[in-house]
């Protein structure tokens, strides 16, 4: 177990190809994208994300470059404070880190470039020969090699899942999420939640001078797509009974459609095994949450930290796959459901279904305990 590829480029990907290399394997990293362009919309990073990161070596150079913060602050559409939510600190780690996904993105990339992974751009996967003994890969480029294994981190539409798995389909859930980045405001200290009657609002810190929004929307049981001349003026309307002073100034702020980040929300839980011969998935492709626990991103870079870890043990792959498979089945399907469970009542109450009895913030405390648990 000395050659490794990595399909996809992504946070779980460049995660795993640094530890991999943490491990002494030789690492390729093959993206279907030309090159790295990411939009710098931002993610949070709990303390179980920054925890996996130290042992990546980035956790301080991610919250040198992003914005460490503690609980978030629940409130109503005018302000009025009501709670305080959030995973307690771990290790010293801070409740959070927001982030620019760029930023984190450049983070994992300079270390993986550091420590030796090799990139192959602008190709994926066309056939693959995945045995017992090995992996025999044809790129789109028409190139061939070969590998010990193969880690699939290609997202929640892999491409190498239906090819390894068969044709497991995200479950659109009736809810999109927009965001947009703004200039920060001087007197945001932390993390903001917004609870509207049919929509949620998020101000989140990414830098010292940056923060961006969320907002989540219930936009009919079909999967929408919204044409983008039509992106900033539904955005507004969804802006509109928010009166805190907090969100109204940034509302002016939403001018340019192409930086508005709309995407459904859609989820997915393979049933394990997710591996099959030498070729091995995690993040997305095979666990996607949608972000109502904050957590897709964190659940990817453990993928990769256990996995790292596990093959530094042994090099049997059925060993290293299925104690890897022991170690992330259960808690990922643990986020995975509460957050489906959460985003369903969402929805449901957005159409009238009455869940004024339903504990939401128990269940949510309850799924980020186990955050708390080592990995």
């Amino acid at each position: 177990m000395k050659r490794a590829l990595i399909v996809g480029g992504g946070i779980g990907g460049q995660a795993a190809g640094i530890a991999l290399r943490q491990q002494n394997i030789d690492v390729l990293i093959t993206e279907i994208q030309p090159s790295f362009d990411v939009y710098g919309v931002g993610i949070i990073q709990q303390a179980n994300a920054l925890r996996a990161l130290e042992e990546l070596g980035v956790a301080q150079e991610a919250m040198r470059r992003g914005s460490p913060y503690n609980y978030v602050k629940m409130c109503t559409p005018s302000g009025e404070y009501i709670t305080d939510v959030g995973t307690p600190p771990i290790d010293g780690f801070p409740s959070h880190n927001g982030i620019s996904r760029r930023i984190l993105h450049e983070i994992l990339l300079e270390k993986a470039l550091e420590m030796g992974v090799k990139y192959k751009m602008g190709a994926s996967v066309q056939n693959i020969d995945n045995r017992k003994d090995g992996v025999s890969i044809t790129f789109t480029d028409q190139t061939e090699s070969d590998f010990d294994f193969v880690i699939a981190a290609d997202g929640v539409f892999s491409v190498m899942r239906t090819m390894i798995l068969g044709n497991y389909t995200p479950k659109y859930v009736g809810l999109s999420v927009w965001r947009y980045a703004f200039k920060r405001p001087k007197d945001l200290e932390t993390g903001y939640m917004y609870m509207g009657k049919d929509t949620k609002v998020g101000l989140i810190p990414m830098t010292d001078d940056t923060i961006y929004m969320f907002l989540v929307s219930a936009e009919g049981a079909d999967n929408p797509f919204i044409p983008l001349d039509e992106l900033i003026p539904k955005f507004k309307k969804h802006l509109e009974p928010y009166t805190d002073e907090k969100v109204r100034s940034c509302i002016d702020q939403i001018t340019d459609p192409n930086l508005v980040n709309y995407r459904p929300l859609e989820t997915l839980m393979t049933p394990a095994p997710w591996y099959k011969n030498r070729v091995v998935f995690l993040g997305d492709a095979v666990h996607a949450t949608i972000p109502q626990l904050g957590s897709g991103a964190a659940l990817a870079i453990e993928d990769a930290v256990v996995l790292g870890k596990e093959l530094g043990k042994s090099d049997n792959y059925e060993a290293i796959f299925s104690n890897y498979m022991e170690r992330r089945h259960s808690r990922c399907k643990t986020i995975v459901d509460a957050s489906s469970l959460v985003g369903q009542m969402e929805y449901e109450k957005s159409i009238g279904v009455d869940h004024s009895d339903a504990e939401i913030g128990k269940i949510m405390h309850e799924a980020l305990s186990q955050l708390q648990q080592p990995i």
